[in-house]
């Protein structure tokens, strides 16, 4: 997830998986399949990109799908069920800003004299409790309210 050259970025499909999640909050929640056409054209991302985004958020269970002309795909629960912590591994996988924090049990060999780890594992729980403190309804709450300021408070 945390690539390119010196910088730490999420990528472009983990940036637009979070904008295909917030949309199906919107548009559809649990109830009501929407097309990737009808997000290609809200969220100007095209359909095949679209494809390359919802296929792992489906294999994870964070959408479900229909086939068919009335077919699309929904959210599997509540969009306050879901943190964007979850829907960025889906795409992603690991937040681990260096290799031996990915697994489960660090294995590196030099953990115990590594002068620098214990940094790196404040850096990954910073951003790990970040974005997973973090829900869909509330990226689709401050969604809607830059939408239309004001209509959050009537």
């Amino acid at each position: 997830m945390l690539q390119g050259g010196n910088n730490m970025k999420v990528s472009t499909k983990g940036r637009y998986a979070l904008r295909l999640m917030v949309d199906l909050g919107v548009n559809g929640g649990e109830d009501k399949y929407i097309s990737l056409k009808d997000i290609s054209a809200r969220q100007n991302i095209s359909i095949k990109y679209l494809e390359q985004i919802v296929t792992p958020l489906h294999r994870a269970g964070l959408v479900r799908s229909v086939r068919g002309a009335q077919g699309g795909y929904r959210l599997s629960r509540k969009a306050d069920k879901y943190t964007a912590g979850e829907i960025l591994r889906a795409i992603e996988g690991s937040f681990a800003p260096i290799a031996c924090l990915e697994t489960p049990e660090n294995e590196c060999e030099r953990y115990h004299d590594c002068a620098t780890v214990g940094f790196w594992e404040g850096m990954y729980k910073v951003i790990s409790d970040y974005v997973d403190s973090v829900s869909l309804k509330q990226l689709i709450d401050e969604h809607m309210s830059r939408q239309c300021p004001g209509c959050q408070e009537k």
